[in-house]
């Protein structure tokens, strides 16, 4: 049992996440006597005190700063045995690992049980909204729940997911053995289940679960039960995983480059990952900042956003900054999958991206334009009048550098050699549902629309159109892409034909008839409405069940895909980028060999050009443009 405890792993970070609770309380204690508050223990200061302090017990306990430790404490140095890269059971996949490609599979299979739970929730949602009048939960509960299921599907599913997925993919596309920095890699897995777990025992709290939606404005988020301190402590562990993680990428992605792999000769889904990381490092402190002046004036009496009597703060500062993150958090949400929708169209349509330079640039425009539209969400919030019409210019140029990415994509497929399997449907669903939901936000850019539909069903039906039909179907996609790839096994293709066509249908029949009734007048986030929106919503509802229905062919198909599909080749899609030039799973460390690129990723049908071999023999001379293919060492394709 000793030895138990003093070995990193999860016994021991559960016995630090006691100690760390315990001496919370003592310093919650200790302080509030020093100062001569009264009563000297008080519950809601404890508990907000642990939340701060007894997480980063646990992630002590577990190992995630061992070798930071023994470094600081000016101890010989280690040789490195490995013993705590790779994964050699499942068991592996439950402790502090260094290697990328299991913190990619950690990131996807914890985000997606966040993504089953919150897909829970909007089914309790849709229950309560299929008739008029209270079915099954009151208000407040329902409140709890558009808050919980939007909070874990942002922060806990489609950020999170995107970074596992470029995780594992991003190093074996640039030929690097591992991301520059494995230890903090780990370390930024592993505040993101805290994030979730927090987040999920707000239920638990006295008054409930913070129900202030995933916005949390102020002050009603100054204002609500110890539950809303969940979310705001919460989203600061998410925040922290997405900055060290975006972090890791831009350094990997600028230093450690195969030789001769210049920027453009990088794969798009590398570059989307690059812009992806700008707009985190740069954005996300904003919302921390936010969620850090919400703590602080609910649990040491500040007034950054406390307006009642002579306090002199100002609630719509709140809503500034947070949306000076929260709509670069679109982008975080969106790049990552135009990456990965590129890299499938070349390959299915086997053809080289049109366009590569400017898919590349428009990247890095949206990245600009980003920072520059934030109060296109505040057009009824009361802020000055001047502020809408720039905002509404700003926010009609940005669909520029989309509407190049969508035309590129579509000179793409044209007169190509289009396979038809289930990555190539869920890319071709994303490019018509992500259309969609754009053409509606460039309606909601214009002022006079906009102050018409704010606050109705028409904002929820764009959001997902753009999230799910947007997000989730590239999530879909990359994952059945690189499904082969992790997991050394084939998937159902069959049961993956079967989940896209469900998913499509039902997601349009869910989402498309919100927009009717949002202009209609039906206000979202309400757990009752008028009976005139009684028949649409009834529709709504049993087309959203069976939207989740469809998750659930999904996860039977991974599953059991997992575990008994057929095996895998190295190269099944005839793919040319490097990732696929070595065996499915990959080794340990990547490669055997430091692979050498000369040329770029997507000269398909050009007869003998390269984009890298994977010996240690000289390399040839590439044959086609500057956007090559790929050969590896066991020849062509």
């Amino acid at each position: 049992m000793i030895a138990t405890l003093r070995a990193p792993g999860l016994v021991r970070g559960f016995a630090f996440l006691l100690l760390g609770i315990v001496f919370c309380a003592a310093l919650s204690i200790g302080i509030r006597a020093a100062y001569g508050y009264d009563p000297t223990i008080d519950s809601e200061s404890i508990l907000q005190i642990s939340m701060i302090g007894a997480p980063l017990f646990f992630l002590v306990g577990i190992g995630a700063f061992d070798y930071w430790f023994y470094w600081a404490a000016g101890k010989p140095t280690r040789p490195e045995d490995h013993s705590s890269h790779g994964a050699k059971s499942w068991r592996d996949y439950f402790k502090v690992n260094t290697d990328h490609k299991v913190i990619g599979i950690q990131y996807i299979v914890t985000s997606f049980f966040f993504m089953f739970l919150g897909g829970l929730m909007a089914m309790l949602m849709r229950a309560e909204l299929a008739a008029p009048g209270r079915q099954f939960v009151n208000a407040d509960t329902f409140n709890g729940l558009f808050s919980m299921h939007a909070s874990l599907m942002i922060f806990l599913f489609i950020i999170p997911v995107f970074a596992g997925i470029a995780n594992y993919v991003i190093p074996l596309m640039i030929g690097a053995p591992d991301m520059a920095f494995p230890r903090l890699n780990a370390l930024s897995f592993w505040m993101l289940p805290i994030a979730g777990i927090m987040m999920l025992a707000s239920v638990l709290a006295p008054g409930g679960s913070f129900a202030s939606g995933w916005t949390a404005y102020a002050p009603l988020s100054i204002d609500a039960p110890i539950g809303q301190s969940f979310f705001t402590i919460g989203v600061q562990f998410a925040g922290a995983s997405s900055i060290a993680t975006a972090l890791n990428f831009l350094v990997t992605i600028i230093t450690m480059r195969a030789p001769g792999m210049s920027f453009f000769r990088m794969p798009l889904l590398v570059w989307a990952n690059f812009s992806t990381s700008l707009l985190v490092v740069i954005a996300t402190p904003f919302i921390a900042a936010s969620q850090f002046f919400v703590l602080l004036d609910r649990g040491l009496g500040f007034n950054f956003f406390q307006t009642a009597g002579d306090a002199g703060g100002n609630v719509l500062m709140y809503q500034h900054v947070f949306w000076f993150y929260s709509h670069p958090a679109v982008y975080i949400m969106m790049l990552p999958g135009f990456g990965i929708v590129s890299e499938i169209l070349a390959v299915k349509a086997r053809k080289p991206i049109f366009g590569y330079r400017m898919m590349a640039f428009s990247l890095l425009a949206i990245v600009l334009l980003g920072f520059t539209v934030w109060a296109h969400h505040m057009f009824v919030s009361g802020m000055q009048d001047w502020i809408r019409v720039p905002m509404m210019l700003t926010t009609a140029i940005i669909a520029v550098p989309t509407g190049i990415k969508i035309f590129s994509w579509l000179a793409t497929l044209w007169r190509g050699v289009l396979k038809m399997d289930t990555p190539m449907l869920f890319a071709l669903g994303f490019v018509t549902m992500f259309t969609l939901g754009g053409i509606s936000g460039v309606m909601l850019a214009l002022v006079p629309l906009d102050i018409y539909v704010s606050d109705t069903y028409f904002i929820v039906a764009h959001i997902h159109y753009v999230l799910f039909g947007g997000s989730v179907f590239t999530i879909f996609a990359g994952v059945y892409f690189w499904f082969p790839k992790m997991t050394g096994r084939m998937y159902n293709e069959r049961l993956g034909k079967i989940h896209f066509w469900s998913t499509f249908v039902f997601f349009n029949a869910t989402f498309a008839p919100m927009h009717l009734i949002g202009v209609e007048g039906m206000p979202r986030r309400v757990a009752d409405y008028a009976e005139q929106f009684a028949t649409w919503n009834v529709i709504i509802s049993f087309a959203s069940f069976g939207l989740g229905l469809s998750s659930l062919i999904f996860l039977y198909n991974v599953v059991t895909s997992w575990r008994t599909g057929p095996k895998a080749v190295a190269n099944p899609w005839r793919s040319l980028t490097l990732e696929w030039q070595v065996s499915s799973p990959p080794p340990v460390f990547n490669f055997d060999a430091i692979p050498t690129v000369v040329g770029g990723p997507y000269e398909y049908g050009v007869p003998g050009a390269v984009h890298g071999v994977l010996q240690d023999t000289e390399a040839p001379t590439p044959v086609g443009s500057s956007v090559g293919s790929v050969a590896s060492s066991t020849g062509g394709h």
